[in-house]
């Protein structure tokens, strides 16, 4: 009888894009795996081509009904009751909380969840993000306990979660380096002859956006000729941007907007320098995937974006919601046209030392005992 792995997510193409290398060292390692997220097609059919199963769950990323969140729960309970998986492992938080919780219900004898980020969960800007970030506190504070492992990508989340009471200072954690890149996928290409900057992300208030716009809108008053690129969508995140306005920039000509692009690399060959202005990550994949492609970064001082330049040598590091720093970084290359051949190259070394895939794969295999078990 093949041993079982089940692999939760809330959003299915992440399974695809950010989970798709460890899904198939699971295989590799003899496992049948079943992925369980919303109803995708296309991921459906991606995963059956390699073999793996998938079962459809309906789950509001950031739905609060608390009927659809129990019905979320026992449908979880009964499928992994039937499947009776020797490893589990979810990722972001309603997988996290639900999955961890219908696991232990079910006995499954290994459980493992990762910490992708805080989100909402430390968010006390308003009434209601302290209202959700306190169930959602809550929540982690009761489940987490149960997971035999939990994986953090950078010691400023392990220490938020810690310093909240959510896990205790004996729970069992390792910390890895975000989820990986595909060196051979990413490639350095050679850069544009006129410089421009791209910003890939959903369209968020705590992704950076607007200082982004406002430090383009600020550099083109004296070089009306550079490029500022920003390729996302609008998520039903309460943070998200509205639709007036970033009609609004496009108007005005401040931004170009890419729309969501199905393959990042035809934008970042096309792209002088990666901006992401972020609040917190936990790590950020397309800064990631922007290294391996030898581009050089600007990104705030904050815990997951820090992690991945060192400043003055890959990029730069900026104050997190300060515009003018922004555009001052930004500048700097504009101005420095050379910096960026070079400081992308050290990117690139970056990436593969510290971000490649298949280590960061083996380092999560290692520390839930995969390779001892086998």
């Amino acid at each position: 009888m093949s041993r079982q792995f089940v692999i939760i997510a809330s959003y299915p193409e992440s399974l695809i894009n950010f989970r798709l290398h460890l899904i198939k060292e699971f295989l590799a390692k003899g496992f049948e795996v079943t992925a369980v997220a919303p109803v995708d097609e296309k991921v459906m059919n991606t995963l059956a081509a390699i073999g793996v199963k998938y079962f459809p769950v309906k789950m509001q990323r950031n739905g609060k009904n608390p009927l659809q969140d129990m019905a979320l729960l026992a449908k979880l309970f009964f499928f992994l009751k039937k499947a009776k998986p020797e490893v589990i492992f979810s990722y972001t938080i309603k997988p996290v909380i639900y999955g961890t919780l219908a696991a232990k219900l079910a006995k499954v004898p290994n459980i493992y969840a990762m910490l992708t980020g805080t989100g909402y969960v430390f968010s006390k800007t308003n009434l209601k993000s302290h209202i959700i970030g306190f169930i959602a506190r809550s929540l982690f504070q009761f489940t987490l306990r149960f997971n035999k492992k939990l994986f953090f990508q950078n010691k400023d989340n392990l220490r938020s979660f810690r310093d909240e009471k959510l896990i205790s200072s004996r729970q069992p954690v390792a910390i890895i380096n975000g989820s990986g890149v595909d060196i051979s996928y990413f490639q350095p290409m050679s850069l544009p002859e006129s410089i421009s900057f791209l910003m890939i992300a959903r369209l968020l208030v705590d992704k950076g956006v607007r200082e982004y716009v406002e430090a383009a809108r600020i550099i083109k008053k004296t070089y009306p000729h550079v490029v500022f690129k920003l390729a996302g969508w609008i998520d039903t995140n309460p943070n998200s941007i509205s639709e007036k306005e970033l009609s609004d920039w496009v108007n005005t000509g401040v931004i170009e907007y890419l729309g969501k692009i199905s393959d990042v690399r035809t934008q970042l060959e096309k792209s002088s320098v990666y901006v992401l202005p972020s609040y917190g990550e936990g790590t950020p994949r397309t800064v990631l995937e922007a290294m391996a492609m030898g581009r050089p970064i600007i990104t705030t001082d904050v815990p997951g974006c820090r992690e991945t330049v060192i400043d003055k040598k890959n990029g730069f590091l900026v104050p997190v919601c300060d515009a003018e720093a922004l555009s001052d970084a930004m500048k700097y290359f504009i101005a420095n046209p050379q910096a960026i051949q070079t400081m992308g190259e050290m990117s690139r070394e970056i990436a593969v030392e510290k971000y490649d895939v298949n280590k960061v794969n083996q380092c999560i295999l290692q520390e839930m005992g995969i390779s001892l078990l086998v």
